[in-house]
């Protein structure tokens, strides 16, 4: 097969399904890895794809839907662990929280859970099922209601109702892009506007991001970046990503690498 019958066919995977792993189209083409890192590599200098850790993802200005959660959480797992880490360290014990839907606030969720006293208000059926414990009684979970989004976020106008009525002092958010001046952004127009009513119940919010959601663009704002109080992001993120964001006074925190770096290389 020829260099240009394999990236077409990466591109369609990519278009119908969001995402693609390298180790898929390795079984799928019959070629090497380094061979499918090189194409993925050739179309996303073209612009036609996000080169993601572990494959391809779809560029936001040319897929308006979202990858599902199952295909971003293999988009660099090691990275958002450490996100997760140093976010979940912000929070004290007896806060009362809100955490959005995402698979970076997912990975924040799990790092709450030795956290004693919190309340935990989410808009995810995920972080509702790993944080509740029948057995502890120093937690409260509270889902929203609402239509399930590819995402598997419950949003639209029932959720937004419910977090009208709500009042948190923090909110963990998850967000599919990051633009210096689109802002916060997502492909899912009923997901932008429960996220919008997430913010505006919580008195501070910390955005958790890596690095490839800088210069992404969804189909709608979310919110402006500096609404934001608190960017917790990689240390692959640039430097001139790092000095605009602190141009608009968002407090920008670099999570530490792990250990499991050279895994991620």
């Amino acid at each position: 097969m020829l260099a240009r019958q394999r990236q077409e066919l990466i591109l369609r995977e990519v278009e119908q399904n969001g995402g693609v792993r390298v180790s898929e189209l390795v079984t799928a083409l019959g070629v090497s890895d380094m061979t499918v890192r090189r194409d993925i590599e050739t179309l996303a200098g073209k612009k036609l794809v996000l080169k993601v850790h572990g494959g391809a993802a779809a560029v936001g200005e040319r897929h308006p839907d979202e990858p599902g959660f199952s295909v971003k959480s293999e988009m660099n797992p090691v990275r958002k662990s450490e996100i997760a880490r140093t976010a979940a360290s912000l929070i004290a014990p007896g806060s009362t929280i809100a955490v959005s839907a995402g698979t970076t606030a997912y990975a924040v969720a799990d790092e709450l859970r030795p956290i004693k006293r919190l309340t935990v208000v989410t808009n995810s059926p995920r972080v509702a099922e790993l944080l509740y414990d029948p057995v502890r009684d120093d937690q409260l979970v509270v889902l929203t209601g609402g239509v399930r989004t590819p995402s598997d976020a419950l949003a639209g106008p029932v959720a937004n109702a419910m977090l009208a009525t709500m009042h948190v002092e923090t909110l963990i958010l998850g967000v599919h892009g990051i633009d210096l001046a689109a802002g916060l952004t997502t492909p899912n127009l009923q997901e932008a506007q429960t996220n919008r009513a997430l913010i505006k119940c919580a008195q501070k919010i910390v955005v958790v991001a890596d690095h490839s959601k800088w210069g992404v663009v969804g189909l709608q704002t979310i919110a402006m970046l500096d609404q934001v109080d608190t960017l917790v992001t990689d240390a692959e993120l640039g430097d001139d990503a790092r000095r605009a964001i602190a141009d608009l006074g968002v407090h920008l925190i670099v999570a530490p690498r792990s250990d499991l770096d050279a895994q991620d290389a």
